[in-house]
């Protein structure tokens, strides 16, 4: 990004103003803490890219190191002043943002929104400029679809962005929040949490001839119902006179010890 004609220069932070299309606005406290004790012992080592203002200059890349600075105590910090465009500072900001260690799904897909929506960008042009295929927007975009509380869960790192796609052909909001607590509170891989998904909306779309016998009565049916939701698998209750069970269907090892380790937590 600096070019080798690049002049560095000392500039007051009391002049610096944050980048007002930064799309990052929560910096983690601990991770700041540490870099600013390592400019305290040994300085900015890269410096920051400033725009020229009226009133001082605007952050273009090293927000972190700015913030960083001003918690070592420092005044000034070592910089490079470019001469840009509103729109060149705006893309810059975004593709810093995108290039973080710590990004999350959602936040990426919210980056890719905010060049289309500052810049007019299309799908397309975007990929282009980020060397990304189209489809690879796109399908990341679509997390932008998902509930608030959704995203809240993958920025939280508790679902990743593919359980979010999954979720997503659920279509029914509370259905969707509730498997995706599910998934969270059973460690849902997202293979299985596909699974999960199909089997649900596949019944969905079976015809009323396939529907569970009538001869059950509906309470029953809405046990049954209850019971394959809360712990993901194909349950069956039959009656006989005084007597009754419940079964619990499993394919596999590892859907059995899930099954036991969900019987476990609730006893």
């Amino acid at each position: 990004m600096h070019d080798s004609q690049a002049q560095v220069e000392e500039v007051s932070l009391d002049q610096i103003r944050p980048n007002p299309y930064q799309p990052r606005k929560h910096f983690e406290a601990a991770k700041l803490e540490d870099l600013a004790a390592s400019i305290s012992e040994h300085g900015v080592l890269q410096p920051i890219i400033l725009r020229k203002t009226v009133r001082g200059y605007h952050i273009v890349v090293g927000e972190r190191r700015f913030r960083a600075s001003q918690k070592a105590g420092k005044t000034h910090i070592p910089a490079i002043v470019k001469d840009m465009t509103e729109a060149e500072m705006m893309e810059l900001a975004i593709i810093e943002n995108l290039q973080r260690e710590d990004l999350n799904a959602v936040e990426e897909a919210e980056s890719y929104r905010k060049l289309m929506d500052d810049l007019k960008l299309t799908q397309k042009e975007v990929a282009t400029r980020l060397g990304k295929s189209r489809p690879y927007i796109a399908n990341m975009l679509r997390l932008l679809n998902l509930p608030p509380a959704i995203t809240g869960y993958i920025k939280a790192g508790k679902l990743s962005g593919a359980h979010g796609r999954t979720l997503l052909v659920l279509k029914d909001e509370p259905t969707m929040k509730r498997t995706a607590k599910q998934a969270i509170r059973e460690a849902w891989s997202v293979r299985y949490l596909e699974k999960y998904v199909s089997e649900l909306t596949s019944e969905e779309k079976k015809p009323s001839k396939e529907e569970p016998s009538p001869k059950k009565p509906r309470l029953i049916q809405r046990e049954e119902r209850r019971l394959k939701e809360r712990y993901g698998t194909n349950v069956a209750i039959t009656t006989k006179r005084n007597k009754g069970q419940i079964t619990f269907e499993f394919t596999s090892e590892e859907e059995f010890l899930r099954l036991i380790e969900a019987f476990n937590s609730e006893s």
